[in-house]
């Protein structure tokens, strides 16, 4: 149970991360990763091609040297590979996929640290969004090798909750969009629907967790249903202020909390309006860090209030990705209570056939 495995209070850990000075965490980060005897042993053969030792790298801002990181490049790679060797072999652990919307998935190895600094900072957005413990939760996301699945382990555990689920391949749907089949597509969405609704109908369920975009469907088709919970969490990118707005006015008195990230990282919900329009997200700091980077030069940060691409960095100790270029554009977003950038209006850099969002 969560209280076994973390006996530290969640909200004490969260306060000591964003408290953690970025560049001494940089440091402890590319130690480790770069260490000659027990690194990660990737990092260790791209090393041999740098100009540079990358041991000298010692500040956060100085990461841009390793250049952006290379998504095709890591959809080949063993995850193991990422993982310093510091970390006992053989690795006992679930991989996570990424979406694979652009091309096959990418895939990544969580270690038990990772998962618990996933599953505190979403027990801290649990708190402050407004959601109670000891309730009944329906997970109506992607599963299987989806990370955002584990969020139904992670309500049970976290919140003492019973909850139920539901399948989802989001793959399928994307395939379908990618050959035009929007008939199947509409077929599906009625599948998935149809076993949420199944569940709302036969068991008292108070929250409900999905994507934006499903939340949207079953708002339109099952109005009654969503007026009968006690709240909804949604993580995804197809979310404005004005769908938010409509579905709290759906939820009926209920809360709506939401997230934005993915596979590799996550950014959690101020849950403030600021201006009526602007939904901010701030990254699960230090592990996780966020820039908005001009179009046309990923290592230019935009200023603040300025459009641009999301550029991810991850810092776990046991997992290293500097630099991804997300497929997302933000705004830039500061808090003078948030030691880092955050993002907000989050929404795909660009919609084709080739590259749908689908469920999400």
């Amino acid at each position: 149970m969560w209280e076994e495995s973390c006996p530290v209070d969640p909200d004490t850990l969260v306060g000591t991360w964003l408290e953690a000075d970025i560049d001494t965490w940089t440091r402890s980060v590319v130690r480790r990763t770069f260490d000659p005897g027990s690194g990660s042993p990737y990092w260790l053969r791209r090393a041999r091609g740098f100009d540079f030792d990358p041991l000298d790298i010692t500040r956060y801002a100085e990461l841009p040297a390793l250049g952006p990181f290379s998504l095709p490049e890591l959809r080949a790679l063993d995850p193991a590979e990422l993982v310093p060797r510091a970390v006992p072999r053989p690795l006992a652990g679930r991989v996570w996929d990424t979406g694979g919307t652009s091309g096959p998935p990418c895939r990544v190895f969580y270690t038990p640290g990772m998962l618990r600094h996933r599953a505190v900072w979403r027990r801290w957005s649990f708190v402050r969004e407004g959601f109670a413990p000891g309730r009944t939760w329906l997970q109506a996301t992607p599963s299987g090798p989806h990370l955002i699945g584990h969020g139904a382990w992670e309500a049970a555990d976290l919140y003492a909750g019973q909850v139920y689920a539901i399948d989802m391949d989001p793959r399928w749907v994307k395939r379908l969009i990618r050959e035009g089949r929007l008939q199947d597509v509409d077929r599906y969405t009625a599948h998935l629907v149809e076993q949420i609704a199944d569940v709302l109908e036969r068991g008292r369920v108070h929250y409900l967790t999905t994507t934006p975009a499903l939340f949207e469907t079953l708002r339109r088709r099952v109005p009654d249903r969503i007026a009968a919970l006690d709240g909804a969490r949604l993580s995804g990118t197809q979310i404005n202020a004005t769908m938010y707005r409509d579905f709290i006015a759906a939820l009926d008195g209920g809360v709506c909390g939401i997230s934005y990230g993915n596979t590799f990282g996550n950014a959690a919900w101020l849950g403030v309006l600021r201006d009526g329009r602007t939904l901010p997200y701030m990254p699960n700091y230090p592990q996780v860090t966020m820039a908005v980077v001009r179009k046309d030069d990923w290592t230019a940060v935009v200023p603040e209030g300025g459009n641009g691409q999301v550029r991810l960095t991850v810092l776990h100790e046991d997992l290293f990705l500097p630099n991804i270029l997300e497929r997302d554009q933000a705004v830039r977003y500061t808090d003078e209570q948030w030691p880092c950038d955050g993002v907000a209006d989050v929404r795909p850099l660009q919609v084709t056939n080739s590259a749908p969002e689908g469920l999400y």
